[in-house]
């Protein structure tokens, strides 16, 4: 999970104007000389030197392709389901273009490699002008790419398709999802590579094992969570896949990642196996270790969106085998998870490799990969008479047949415990306020056309039982202490929802712009700060999330954006013109004397807010100003730190300059409360 890499000595590239136009909008590229704050290493790394002649070459060819990229794009419009598959030809431009651009070779290996990608690239550029495509169709080891709804980027991911797979069969395959290891030097190049000569880990036979890129090296969270359900729609629209047979696998942070998505999403999975990695952050990292730098009170409540021992008891949804070797430091994530489980009543079924430090024992894997087998080969049950459901934020609200839409309090347990038997349903709740019953197929009350639900002790008769097709849908909603049917959702105007809820990295697992002011500020020295940490934030996000963040003037926002994009807004109300249109129904207070939210007050000449809200243009959609996403350098070298840092909103001092754990001094943060309305700790 965490290594040291030789930085080297790097030598900046000229890069053509063509090239560089595809960066960020105006906004400058890495800088890979720049000074890293409190020494923290670079991640990734700095690259090799790259000789001229390579250098030369890499662009020309990155330019050569991506002008056939555009060419294809205008070709291809009346051809839908051709241009869906540009992106299987945009991974390789990607690939090259990044490595040079942004010095992120590694070996002259690697230099070689991305000229053969871009051959590769223009292969399929070529057959796809033909209205060719026959990778698609190609068993063994296969790269494919998709774009994502976040930022527009193409992302990687690789396949492995069986000998015995044939489109049109009627036969519907098994899937696996491998998450794999930490791995700095993990560029698209270096990615695109491995997965067409490795067939990695684990490879069933007759199943379809789709390899996530995860968008680099971030554990699979945030942006990185997303990729998965992209790469998996990306994968069921151009393959048969049998949605109750899809498992869940990984190792190291791949471990962790398996973890994380067991844990989370546990009713979509037909089975889960997890080795290594960690699944929670106070023990792993040793957090309280550095006297220097306690976590704040809101950064352990951060910590309940992935630490998978808090959502332990949701695993009773989903088969789970868990591997450790026996001397390997990272079986401490099982051991947690065994501890979690513990208290729920319920035991992990946990293989130890004999002896084995931190890889797969051979006797072991054997029982692993028989014992999963057997799982999917079962398959998932989509409507199991007994559902038990725990979670801390409306982010992750759903198990099997029943969604929790509202919570009493954020950042507390909410629990649903459900089952059913006839026509009649029973659910006990904690620190939910509206909860929804779904069922996917029909059931023994719709002869009658109605059922019985019991919630808390409370029985409600006479639930219709109509209005989905083979099953049914209900709402309830508490008031006043007593459950009653209420519209789908149950939760009235302007209430923290699924997908609505904060803390502010929340917005950076959709579709997001960057808005830049272009205004003048009502301070110069905010300003400046303003100014450095979007750059930050573009910058960054490249980094971490291996996509090029969309950037806007705030003059040129528009009613496209709002509608579909959650919206970035840096600056302040004199320099940005969508922040000062919408100001008045914000929860803030802001002019060239003073910032004021709820009780708190500041210096606006030094202090400036950062938060995230309903968007009032568009409260189905959010806007957070003056940040990007709230980690920073010092939680990249270990992916376990890699968690949102600020709540909702917060006061930041700019008299302080940031840092790799902060950008400035936070004076005040919190969570808005149920309603976003401004509330205590």
């Amino acid at each position: 999970m965490r290594f040291r890499s030789h930085l080297k000595q790097f030598q900046p590239a000229l890069l053509s104007l063509s090239l560089l136009a595809g960066l960020s909008l105006g906004v400058r590229a890495d800088d890979p000389a720049e000074v890293q704050p409190d020494g923290a290493r670079r991640i990734p790394p700095v690259g090799i030197v790259i000789r001229d002649a390579d250098k030369t070459e890499l662009v020309q060819g990155a330019e050569a392709l991506g002008k056939r990229i555009e060419g294809l794009k205008t070709s291809l419009k009346k051809s839908p389901e051709l241009l869906a598959l540009l992106p299987d030809v945009q991974i390789f431009y990607n690939a090259a273009r990044y490595g040079v651009s942004y010095n992120e070779f590694y070996s002259q290996r690697e230099i070689e490699s991305a000229k053969a990608l871009l051959k590769q690239g223009g292969e399929r550029a070529d057959q796809l002008a033909k209205g060719e495509y026959p990778w698609t169709t190609q068993t063994g080891l296969v790269v494919r790419g998709y774009k994502s709804k976040i930022d527009g980027s193409v992302q990687p991911f690789g396949l492995v398709i069986p000998d015995s797979y044939k489109a049109g069969n009627g036969q519907a395959y098994r899937l696996d999802i491998w998450y794999h290891g930490r791995g700095e030097n993990l560029t698209e190049t270096n990615f695109l590579n491995e997965h067409q000569r490795s067939r990695g880990e684990f490879a069933p036979e007759n199943a379809i094992v789709l390899h996530p890129y995860g968008r680099y090296c971030n554990a699979n969270k945030f942006a990185g969570e997303v990729d998965t359900f992209e790469a998996l729609e990306s994968v069921k629209k151009q393959y048969s896949i049998d949605d109750n047979r899809i498992a869940v696998r990984g190792f190291s942070m791949g471990g962790a990642a398996c973890w994380q998505f067991a844990t989370h999403f546990s009713g979509q999975w037909a089975a889960a196996a997890p080795g290594a990695g960690f699944s929670e952050t106070p023990d792993f990292t040793g957090a309280f270790r550095d006297q220097e730098h306690l976590p704040t009170w809101y950064e352990q409540k951060l910590w309940h969106i992935y630490d998978g021992v808090d959502y332990a008891v949701n695993l009773f949804n989903c088969p789970t085998v868990a591997y450790s070797g026996e001397v390997d430091g990272q079986r401490q994530a099982a051991v947690m998870m065994e501890k979690a489980l513990a208290k729920e009543g319920m035991t992990l079924n946990h293989i130890i490799g004999p002896k084995a430090q931190h890889f797969y024992e051979a006797g072991a894997k054997k029982e692993v990969a028989r014992q999963v087998d057997a799982l999917v080969a079962t398959g998932r049950n989509n409507f199991p008479p007994e559902v038990r459901f725990t979670t801390w934020t409306l982010r992750y609200n759903t198990m099997k047949w029943i969604k929790l839409d509202g919570m009493e309090k954020h950042w507390e347990r909410a629990r649903l415990n459900a089952s059913w038997k006839d026509n009649a349903f029973t659910v006990k709740t904690e620190n939910a306020s509206a909860f929804t019953i779904s069922t996917p197929i029909d059931g023994p009350w719709r002869q009658s056309g109605k059922l019985t639900v019991e919630v808390d002790g409370q029985t409600i008769a006479g639930v219709p039982a109509v209005g989905q097709a083979g099953g049914f849908s209900a709402s309830f909603r508490k008031q006043g202490g007593n459950w009653s049917i209420a519209k789908a959702g149950g939760v009235g105007k302007l209430a923290k929802v699924h997908g609505l809820q904060g803390p502010i990295d929340d917005a950076f697992m959709d579709s997001f712009v960057m808005v830049r002011p272009t205004g003048t500020p009502m301070n110069a020295k905010t300003d400046a700060w303003v100014k450095k940490e979007m750059n930050h934030a573009i910058v960054h996000w490249r980094r971490t999330y291996r996509g090029e963040a969309p950037v806007k003037d705030d003059t040129a926002v528009t009613k496209a954006d709002i509608a579909n994009s959650n919206l970035i807004l840096w600056g302040d109300p004199g320099s940005n013109s969508v922040l000062k249109k919408i100001l008045a129904k914000l929860p803030l207070k802001w002019d060239s004397a003073k910032l004021i939210l709820g009780s708190l007050s500041a210096d606006s000449g030094h202090v400036v807010p950062v938060l995230i809200y309903p968007n009032p243009l568009n409260p189905k959609r959010y806007i957070v100003l003056n940040s990007g996403f709230t980690f920073r350098e010092n939680a990249y070298e270990n992916n376990a730190r890699q968690n949102a840092k600020l709540p909702d909103y917060a006061f930041i001092d700019t008299d302080f300059p940031a840092d790799s754990r902060w950008p400035g001094k936070i004076l005040e943060a919190g969570f808005f409360g149920e309603r976003w309305e401004i509330v205590g700790k």
